[in-house]
């Protein structure tokens, strides 16, 4: 730990999270590069951050479960947003391995935990949420990776030529004038997104031309990618869509589920690869 951020090197890779601010990855430098977006807009739009025990919105902070109304905090007006773990002090348990309860704002007890293996060619991360009793679930990871490289802090470069992303999905869900899943899918249309896809077909993938690539793959069956034109793209495993529970109940099912017994783990990787000739 240093200056309260616990830090992971493997070769000259360096990742700094920070068990106060969500857990969140709040540097990742490979190459001399920051990937990251360090800075943005309140806890929403930087870092890379856990998501649970829901993930995206939850259309005006309510759902029912099991005949059981409950309401959560809007702290995105006039819905919540991207679970109860990401604001909020995490314990740190060992090198790379911190945990949660899911808080006072999640009316059903419960425990996360994050995990992260950090490899000079990248990285491996699991969330394990451990349920006191059955509760809907819905967990993944929201990372904004920088748009333009610019070096470090320490050693600073002229920006890159700015990010490329392929992403292949077979199938988008139909997003409504609120901005939340109507429920029907679609043919993912043009960009700029701010969606979710599934049927992914191959592992997304964000480069900094002549510079480096990243590849992201996941357990998660759901994406969403934004990459609206400001500081950061996003590409977010979760392991079900925006306002999950609701979908589930309009559709007359159950929405995933933890419960005593039964964890919930999703797990998310990344690889990178030098593209400058210099590695």
């Amino acid at each position: 730990m240093t200056d309260g951020l616990l830090a992971l090197t493997a070769g000259d890779v360096r990742l700094a999270i920070d068990p106060a601010q969500g857990a969140r990855f709040t540097s990742l430098i490979v190459g001399g590069q920051e990937l990251l977006v360090t800075e943005g807009y309140g806890p929403i739009r930087w870092g890379c951050y856990p998501m649970a025990p829901f993930a995206g919105r939850i259309r005006d902070g309510r759902f029912t479960f099991r005949g059981v109304n409950h309401e959560l905090p809007q702290n995105l007006p006039p819905h919540a947003i991207h679970g109860t773990v990401f604001e909020r002090a995490w314990e740190v348990m060992g090198p790379g391995e911190l945990a949660i309860d899911l808080g006072e704002a999640w009316p059903i007890a419960g425990r996360l935990i994050q995990r992260i293996d950090l490899h000079e060619d990248g990285l491996d991360a699991s969330l394990t949420l451990l349920a006191d009793e059955a509760m809907p679930v819905s967990m993944g990871w929201h990372p904004w990776f920088r748009r333009h490289l610019t070096g470090s802090t320490a050693h600073p470069t002229p920006a890159s030529p700015p990010v490329e992303l392929a992403f292949d999905a077979a199938t988008m869900l139909e997003r409504g004038a609120d901005g939340l899943p109507t429920g029907r899918l679609s043919v993912p249309g043009p960009h700029p997104w701010d969606d979710c896809f599934t049927g992914v077909r191959s592992a997304p993938r964000v480069t900094w031309p002549g510079i480096l690539e990243l590849e992201l793959t996941s357990t998660a069956d759901y994406w969403v990618v934004y990459d609206e034109p400001v500081e950061g793209i996003c590409v977010e495993p979760q392991t079900a869509p925006p306002d999950f529970v609701n979908l589930a109940a309009a559709a007359g099912k159950e929405p995933p589920i933890a419960a005593p017994g039964r964890p919930t783990r999703v797990a998310m990787a990344w690889r990178w690869r030098d593209l400058s000739g210099s590695a």
